[in-house]
């Protein structure tokens, strides 16, 4: 796709410096720049760039003055980090509005599709499915009986969603994702061997969630696993059986949550945190990458270590981990001046 200088500034209601007919089809780094490509300058830092780069086109802000000649046309903007980054969400808008339905793909005749949809090749879709408006099923996707897909929501390519499940409006589920799967649920009968519990609940994803790539939701063993509004999860988390995860939440990638445990609002949690089942974390909790959580967690509070303590704590504690082999060393010589006193008396 290709863009017009002016285009551009009519979207971002910019004025034009230079030619308003250079043409745009890519994006690149002002220090990366290419003919032919867009960047942004709003780093001080990067103004000398700006003299050098051969990017066609430039947004910048209104309060920039060039000090020598360039050769780049420029987009004056109010700000153009906020510019750019509209500029990169209509671009992506563009860029994945597909429309219709490819071949091979098989939807039952039961199922229920809106307006404007977008079903790539082979896609299934199963019997009494109800997919809202301007959705888009990207390639190899399989969507199971039963599953409710609100209005807006994209499932990329290879997504896996299991019968039962339902999904809010504005929501985007990446590839290699894996909704509705069974939970972790088996009991020992008396040989000592494990039998699969049956998991019979669903997952629950309400409005504007993203759910990063190869990450897995179990369907509860009863009721819902429910994902609350606003909630962004990154790439590889597992969210186990009978969880449910407060609304506005943020979690990064390869965290792993056990069943039944109940995340409140507005948390953070980083990358490869470990929380262990049944528990409950309040609202506005930050646990810090790597933390292992065994215990409910208060509101506000903010943890690291495993088992995770107070991260306040953890970094004073920290400092003697390090002199612990020291520390022991001068507390054995101490023990050994008392004994040798001792003795003498």
């Amino acid at each position: 796709m290709k863009f017009t200088a002016q285009q551009i500034a009519d979207i971002l209601e910019g004025d034009i410096l230079g030619n308003p007919n250079e043409e745009v089809s890519t994006l690149s780094k002002i220090e990366e720049g290419k003919k032919g490509s867009l960047t942004f300058l709003s780093n001080p830092k990067y103004n000398s760039y700006l003299y050098t780069t051969n990017a066609s086109v430039a947004i910048v802000n209104k309060s920039f003055i060039p000090e020598k000649e360039i050769s780049t046309t420029l987009i004056k903007v109010e700000n153009a980090y906020k510019s750019f980054s509209k500029l990169l969400e209509f671009y992506n808008e563009v860029k994945n509005n597909k429309q219709g339905r490819e071949q091979p793909h098989f939807i039952s005749e039961t199922a229920k599709i809106g307006k404007n949809e977008y079903v790539g090749a082979f896609a299934y879709i199963g019997e009494n499915v109800k997919i809202g408006d301007h959705v888009k099923i990207y390639p190899n996707s399989y969507i199971g009986d039963n599953v409710t897909i609100g209005d807006n929501t994209t499932i990329f390519a290879g997504v896996k969603i299991y019968s039962e499940t339902v999904i809010g409006t504005n929501c985007k589920i990446h590839s290699g994702c894996v909704i509705g799967a069974d939970g972790f649920g088996f009991a020992p009968n008396e040989k000592g061997e494990y039998k699969a519990i049956p998991q019979i609940g669903n997952v629950i994803i309400e409005d504007n969630v993203d759910i990063g790539s190869a990450s897995t939701i179990d369907r509860a063993t009863l009721g819902s696993t429910i994902i609350r509004k606003g909630v962004k999860l990154d790439n590889q988390i597992q969210i186990a059986h009978n969880v449910e995860v407060g609304k506005n939440t943020v979690i990064a990638s390869q965290t792993g949550i056990a069943g039944s445990t109940k995340i409140g609002e507005n948390c953070m949690f980083g990358g490869q945190v470990g929380i262990a089942g049944h528990l409950k974390i309040g609202n506005n909790v930050k646990i810090l990458a790597q933390a292992g959580i065994s215990k409910n967690i208060k509101d506000d509070e903010i943890l690291n270590g495993s088992p995770a303590f107070k991260a306040l704590d953890y970094n004073k504690s920290s400092v003697y981990f390090k002199k612990l082999p020291s520390i022991v060393t001068k507390l054995n010589n101490l023990e050994k001046e008392l004994n040798s006193q001792k003795e003498e008396l």
